[in-house]
């Protein structure tokens, strides 16, 4: 059973509040949960959960920069401006990058464990492999400002040497319920059940690659329960750290995704291939599968969940309107 203090960015989020539901079911309800609440119905996404208190984002920031949050045992740090289309560099420099940098500090002069988020938009067009290694991350070369800034803080981390003390998980396609508030950013599950639901259509992009057919683009898709029992891991074995790949080591393409979408609905999807936007383009990563020989060599030995299972209980929740708000 969880006892002791836990602090959690981006708690009212996708994963952190999967995180938050995870941690509660072990014991742990002295929870923090910082955010960045407004107007939408994100904050649903905590309805039934147990937190001792919920921060704004922008009040937690000043009492860390003034050394005044009450010390944890461990800090996700899930919090960032997760869209990976935004263009506002210098708003994303800020939001995913200095602000983990305070953080970490923070953490590390107090001692206290520092488990964040980081992305396989890292890893750019996949020119340097898929390898979660100190050895391939200065090599990489992300394709927009979104992995540019996640990245500039795995650099800085591990420029530090502080990769020895604390833990950084490389999300790759992860998806599942309570995506709803990330509106475009939602991964394609959400999308296609709307879509399929109002026209019977799905919408799927077209390759612009000829070693690449149209849909068969390739992805490393994870169900959020899966991405949330890796963190956990961590949380659980303090002595280990690094920077490690979060996904199933399993490329699938799109098409899968969408008949596997089609397959929990009982219809089988009628698919219609859209030119991709021109903007798009040369930032569009077209396989990124991870590398876990990292993360099975630290000793995380969990089966992943298929696609074709976790898109059923993705389909289900959104259908039915479980887990809160989905």
């Amino acid at each position: 059973m969880g006892t002791g203090r836990i602090i959690v960015t981006g708690g009212a989020g996708f994963i952190g509040s999967h995180l938050v539901e995870a941690l509660n079911r072990r014991g742990w309800t002295d929870i923090l949960i910082v955010d960045q609440l407004g107007r939408d119905a994100k904050w649903r996404n905590l309805s039934g959960l147990q937190v001792a208190e919920v921060l704004q984002r922008d009040a937690f920031r000043q009492a860390l920069q003034a050394d005044r949050v009450p010390a944890a045992d461990a800090v996700f740090h899930f919090g960032a401006c997760s869209s990976t289309t935004e263009a506002d560099t210098g708003y994303l420099l800020d939001t995913n990058y200095r602000y983990s940098v305070e953080l970490c500090e923070w953490c590390l002069r107090h001692g206290m464990r520092f488990i964040y988020a980081s992305s396989a938009a890292t890893y750019g067009d996949g020119a340097q492999g898929y390898a979660d290694t100190d050895a391939v991350t200065p090599t990489l070369r992300p394709l927009t400002p979104y992995g540019f800034s996640k990245h500039l803080f795995d650099l800085w981390a591990l420029r530090q040497g502080h990769l020895q003390t604390i833990v950084g998980l490389k999300f790759f396609n992860v998806y599942g319920p309570r995506e709803t508030h990330k509106g475009d950013m939602r991964s394609l599950v959400h999308k296609a059940v709307e879509q399929l639901r109002a026209t019977g259509e799905l919408c799927l992009f077209k390759s612009h690659r000829p070693e690449y057919r149209d849909g068969e683009q390739v992805r490393d898709f994870v169900w959020v329960d899966d991405a949330v029992q890796v963190a956990l891991f961590f949380l659980a074995h303090p002595a280990v750290s690094g920077l490690f790949n979060c996904g199933t080591g399993q490329g699938r393409t799109w098409l899968d995704l969408a008949r596997a979408v089609g397959k929990a609905l009982g219809a089988e999807p009628r698919i219609r291939f859209i030119d991709m936007p021109e903007e798009l383009r040369p930032r569009y990563q077209y396989c990124t599968v991870a590398d876990l020989r990292k993360l099975r060599t630290a000793g995380y030995g969990a089966a992943f969940t298929s696609v074709e299972e976790g898109v059923g209980a993705t389909v289900q929740a959104v259908m039915t309107g479980v887990h809160g708000y989905v």
